[in-house]
C-alpha cells in the first residue's frame, strides 16, 4: 500500500494498492481517499532525518517511511473472511500511549495486567472508527515518546485529520482489510509525493 499527501503538512491524500507479479508492480484497484495525522506526516523516529521532521507522541502526525502490517481488529467477535491476525475489541481492550509505562505502545487486555501503570490509553471499544481496523507495526521496539497506537481506521470525511492514524472511507477500509494477507508480508508506504519520487527507485517502491 502507497500512501502519499502533497506535503508534510497535508492532511488528504491516497492510498493505492500494489502487488508484485513477475517482478514488476502492479496497481490494483482505484485509488482510496485517506487522511493522515492533523498535522500531516513526520519521519519515522528510527529514520536518520532533521529532528523537526521526526515523529514525536502527541505531535499530531502520521508517521513517514515503510511499516508492516500487523493484526486486524474491530468491534464483531470474529472475522473469518480476513487473512490477517484479528483482535475482538472488548470493552477492556487498551493501547497504551503513556510514554512512561512498561506496556507503552501495546495493546492489552486490562484485565491480565495485575497492576497497571500507565495514566493514558485508548479504550478501544470506545472510539467509533475503530469498528474496523489494522495495526501499523510502527515502533515496535517502543521507544519512549516515539509514538504509539498507529492504525488504519475508519474515517470522518476528509479534511478530518488523525492523531496520527490513517483513515479511508469505511467501505473503503473492508475492501483493504479483505485484501490484505499476512502470508504475503503486506507494507504501507507512506510519505509526501515529493519525498516518495525521490526515493522511489533507490527503496524500489511501485
Amino acid at each position: 500500500m502507497v500512501v502519499t499527501t502533497g506535503t508534510w503538512n497535508s492532511v488528504d491524500g491516497q492510498l493505492v494498492r500494489f502487488e508484485k507479479v513477475n517482478g514488476e508492480w502492479k496497481q490494483l484497484g482505484e485509488p482510496v481517499p485517506i487522511v493522515v495525522g492533523t498535522k500531516g506526516l513526520a519521519w519515522d523516529g528510527q529514520v536518520e532525518q532533521p529532528a523537526s521532521t521526526v515523529k514525536r507522541e502527541g505531535d499530531g502526525r502520521s508517521p513517514a517511511g515503510i511499516f508492516t502490517i500487523g493484526e486486524a481488529f474491530g468491534f464483531a467477535p470474529s472475522a473469518p473472511d480476513l487473512k490477517l491476525p484479528y483482535r475482538s475489541l472488548i470493552d477492556s481492550i487498551e493501547c497504551v500511549d503513556d510514554a512512561s509505562s512498561s506496556s507503552y505502545n501495546e495493546i492489552i487486555d486490562r484485565r491480565q495486567i495485575a497492576n497497571p501503570d500507565w495514566s493514558s490509553s485508548e479504550k478501544m471499544r470506545s472510539i467509533d472508527v475503530y469498528k474496523e481496523g489494522a495495526v501499523v507495526n510502527y515502533n515496535d521496539q517502543r521507544y519512549p515518546g516515539a509514538g504509539s497506537c498507529i492504525f488504519l481506521h475508519i474515517w470522518n470525511g476528509a479534511g478530518h485529520g488523525t492523531a496520527g492514524c490513517t483513515a479511508m472511507p469505511e467501505d473503503k477500509l473492508k475492501e483493504v482489510l479483505g485484501w490484505l494477507d499476512e502470508s504475503k508480508k503486506p507494507a504501507l508506504v507512506q510519505l509526501p509525493e515529493p519525498v516518495y519520487r525521490e526515493f522511489k527507485r533507490s527503496w524500489d517502491l511501485p
